[in-house]
């Protein structure tokens, strides 16, 4: 009975010391099962490049989540750190090229001034008595106002010193990946082996309590919001050397992935908890998850139900393993023994569901390495605009009557994440490589990669920099923008006082249409701009921006759009006056705007034929793919829509 009793116990043991290390190691074992299940479904997921692809496209966000995992450990929170990673490479930029300082010296400014704004952060949650997510939130606002003002809403070219940081060392090994690797041996010894490791978990524990115990809270809190600064300046950095320019809009949302990265990693939002293995799993397991959803061809609106689903299972992980710690009877025996059964069987569950939701998003959409079809990639800026969408749906009909898998992907405005798309579609063999550029500057290190590959590039709508493209198919932004100035100087008679609505700051595509309007209002004095602010190509904020400026310009009798998302928020802004006292001009010809023009609420529209700019450009990869060289650019014609002919644009 002794020996039967002993047996059992044994037993016993062996199962809780599973069940406690799948428990104890929730992200981790999420990561396996991903790694898994994108092994199974894509061949070109295990592949070196890709595994190296995956690893770079992790290394800012877990960089950016080093330094968040200080102040979240200590029961903080730091929402700043993408703005200030973004501000940081543009003072970096600014000083080295616009006002010759050297780079060495350029570079310790760009370190001093992530430190500065985290000593900011920490002076107003310290001293000032702000909440944490208050005081960082409107860091996050004025680093990102900054970076546009320094910078002027336009890149600026990273030295070419400092861009080796994102490129490899012997043609293999990222340099990215090493300062990733860095930072996170940095974070394992501060956290574990200073003074001031030890007081975040002391301060995330019972803040009082460390208090009481004699710690200079105040202070330590403005060492970890520094420390917090220093690593967002690093990010910045490496971020700008891989696109190889500043941009002042670079890193936006970043922040929520670096939270996601250390939550997902095992810490507390409470605080007390955290370490940067779990941050360092928490960034791949978002890296993995994006890099494999592109390789299988998942829709790009899959892609964000997926995320934050995956999200939610890896926190939940977690709770469920706090709670099976925190059981009474943890230690062991039948109590323990009997609360910790549930949650490794939740464990298993939740595993199950991740893998279920990558499988369900293939068969959603089944495009994969073993598909019999050529294969091309299509990168677009933002599918968060009509323009862009139906320049998606002329491409896919046209891949569709060619017999083509093609993939789209979503860059989100996001030059980065644009990159990382590129790479992707590199490195899983792709036929030929489509990309609407975020930024030309930008995706120009990306594409090269893709020449080196021997792999042909269409640029569509916006040509790309410093790199080769088999072809560039786009309607003449600038020429467009000099057709608006004419036709809404013309409508007005060569006399009045207009409002022009820009799009997002820093982006090719605004800056073309703004030249090209400005220059066409040159012949037209009598045409007087009273006024130009960003909109970022949203009707919602076109609504706001435009009801605002009538409020100190209430004389105004025109307005140029540099979209008709924007323009026809200008007209509700309007409202009776838009078509009769005051003309309004966008851009695009998007079936809602040609609508309005028939209307009369919008006097015209310049049209780019999204569509069939999309059918050409897949039509030219096509050529590309077999063998056959393209024409080295191809136009499609703009046109104005008006009230006269909006009837053959519907």
């Amino acid at each position: 009975m002794a020996t039967d009793t002993l047996d059992n116990r044994t037993g016993r043991g062996g199962a809780q010391d599973l069940r406690r290390l799948l428990l104890d190691n929730g992200a981790l074992s999420a990561l396996v099962v991903l790694v898994a299940a994108l092994a199974l479904l894509s061949g070109d997921f295990l592949t070196t490049q890709n595994l190296l692809n995956v690893g770079v496209q992790a290394a800012v966000t877990a960089i950016l989540a080093f330094g968040v995992t200080f102040v979240i450990v200590s029961a903080g929170i730091d929402l700043s750190v993408g703005s200030v990673a973004a501000l940081s490479a543009t003072v970096l930029a600014w000083s080295a090229t616009s006002e010759g300082v050297p780079v060495w010296l350029a570079v310790l400014m760009a370190v001093a001034t992530g430190i500065a704004c985290g000593l900011v952060n920490g002076v107003l949650v310290s001293y000032g008595k702000l909440p944490p997510f208050i005081a960082t939130l409107a860091m996050l606002s004025v680093g990102r106002g900054l970076s546009l003002v320094i910078s002027q809403g336009s890149p600026i070219a990273f030295p070419d010193s400092v861009s080796h940081l994102g490129d490899t060392l012997g043609g293999r090994l990222p340099v990215p990946v090493l300062v990733m690797i860095g930072a996170g041996l940095l974070t394992a010894l501060v956290l574990s082996r200073t003074y001031i490791g030890r007081s975040m978990y002391a301060i995330g524990g019972n803040e009082e309590a460390a208090r009481l115990s004699g710690l200079r809270v105040k202070r330590q809190k403005l060492v970890i919001y520094a420390l917090s600064g220093l690593f967002a300046a690093v990010a910045g950095i490496v971020l700008a050397s891989r696109l190889s320019s500043a941009q002042p809009q670079a890193a936006q949302g970043y922040e929520l992935d670096a939270i996601a990265a250390v939550v997902i990693g095992g810490a507390s939002l409470s605080g007390g908890v955290g370490k940067a293995s779990g941050t360092l799993i928490g960034a791949l397991i978002l890296a993995v998850l994006r890099n494999g959803l592109n390789l299988l061809s998942v829709s790009a609106f899959w892609q964000q139900v997926v995320i934050g689903v995956v999200i939610a299972l890896a926190v939940l992980l977690d709770t469920l393993r706090r709670k099976a710690g925190a059981a009474p009877g943890a230690a062991g025996g039948e109590a323990g023994a009997g609360r910790k059964g549930p949650g490794a069987m939740k464990l298993a569950v939740a595993a199950v569901c991740l893998a279920a939701v990558i499988g369900a998003g293939y068969l959603l959409n089944p495009g994969s390495s073993g598909s019999a079809k050529s294969k091309l990639g299509m990168s677009l800026s933002t599918l968060n605009n009509p323009f862009f969408v139906q320049m998606k749906a002329g491409a896919q009909a046209e891949a569709k009557a060619e017999g083509i898998d093609l993939t789209v992907t979503d860059a989100q405005n996001d030059a980065s994440q644009q990159a990382n798309q590129i790479q992707n579609f590199t490195g899983s063999g792709m036929k030929s490589i489509i990309v609407n550029p975020v930024d030309s500057d930008a995706v120009g290190p990306a594409v090269r990669g893709a020449n080196k590959a021997d792999i042909p590039v269409i640029a569509a709508d916006r040509g790309v920099n410093k790199a080769e493209t088999a072809t560039l198919v786009a309607s003449d932004n600038a020429a467009g923008g000099r057709l608006a100035a004419r036709t809404l100087a013309e409508k007005l008679g060569g006399k009045g006082r207009i409002a022009v609505l820009q799009g997002t700051a820093g982006t090719s595509v605004s800056r073309e249409r703004g030249a090209g309007f400005t220059e066409g209002l040159k012949a037209y004095p009598g045409i007087e701009v009273v006024a130009r602010q960003p909109a970022d190509f949203d009707r919602t904020k076109g609504l706001d921006v435009m009801t605002n400026l009538l409020q100190s310009h209430p004389d105004v009798t025109g307005v140029f759009a540099e979209n008709d998302e924007m323009a026809l928020g200008a007209v509700k802004a309007l409202g009776d006056r838009a078509g009769s006292a005051v003309a309004v001009v966008g851009f695009d010809g998007t079936p809602d705007g040609v609508k309005a023009v028939a209307a009369g609420t919008l006097y015209a529209s310049v049209a780019q034929q999204p569509e069939e700019l999309g059918r050409i450009a897949v039509r030219n990869a096509v050529l590309a793919t077999r063998g056959k060289k393209p024409d080295s650019a191809v136009k499609v014609p703009v046109k104005v829509v008006t009230r006269e002919n909006a009837a053959a644009f519907s």
